[in-house]
């Protein structure tokens, strides 16, 4: 029997190097996860061409992050290319109280955070398939000078080594099966002994399961 009540949602914390194909595989996993949320975070950096405010970040200025930052509002926060990003440690919080799974795009630095903060948060890395594909990509987007494009493969080759500092690495050759990996993933984490047993509290008592006592 399944547990009407709302249950403790998960928190699952995707970071990559820029290029690896972070963004386009969250977007894809939440079109068909309606119980999943993106959170979203603040930033100093200006919007790419089509980011949409309070939807991809909350662009705010330098004084006005530190301003939160000084308040306490944020769960984390990191300087990535010379921009701040940060992550509301209150919004995240009250909607994994009421159930809903939260994932949280974020680099190594605020991930390492974030799970000194929430132990049971589930760390995700994806990677390219190799530096030459990730230039490529970065190439494509159109979006950066060669310069810059450089600045970043040199970045992500610096972020690549932090990925042992996550539960699961993603290779992200191929769109369609890097998405599964993630799914998969999800559905593994909702498999959990702690979560199961708040979904299914009747079940449990009836079958006489319960958490063994740490000793």
């Amino acid at each position: 029997m399944t547990d009407s009540r709302p249950h403790p949602g998960s928190l699952f914390v995707v970071a990559a190097p820029s290029g690896a194909g972070k963004t386009s595989l969250v977007r894809a996993l939440l079109a068909d996860a309606p119980l999943m949320q993106l959170s979203v975070s603040f930033t100093t950096r200006a919007p790419r061409p089509g980011e949409v405010e309070g939807h991809d970040y909350f662009f705010v200025d330098q004084a006005g992050f530190e301003q939160r930052r000084a308040a306490g509002e944020f769960l984390e926060w990191a300087e990535v290319h010379g921009n701040l990003y940060a992550t509301s440690r209150t919004w995240i919080e009250g909607r994994i109280d009421v159930g809903v799974d939260i994932v949280l795009e974020i680099d190594w630095q605020g991930a390492t955070q974030v799970q000194r903060l929430f132990p049971d948060a589930i760390g995700i890395f994806i990677v390219p398939p190799s530096v030459g594909v990730l230039r490529e990509r970065l190439t494509q987007r159109g979006q950066d000078s060669a310069e810059i494009i450089e600045q970043r493969v040199a970045a992500a080759q610096a972020e690549l080594r932090q990925a042992h500092r996550f539960q699961y690495v993603i290779i992200n050759q191929d769109f369609a099966s890097a998405l599964g990996d993630l799914r998969m993933i999800v559905q593994t984490a909702r498999l959990r002994f702690a979560k199961q047993q708040a979904r299914h509290p009747a079940t449990f008592a009836a079958l006489g399961i319960t958490k063994r006592k740490q000793v």
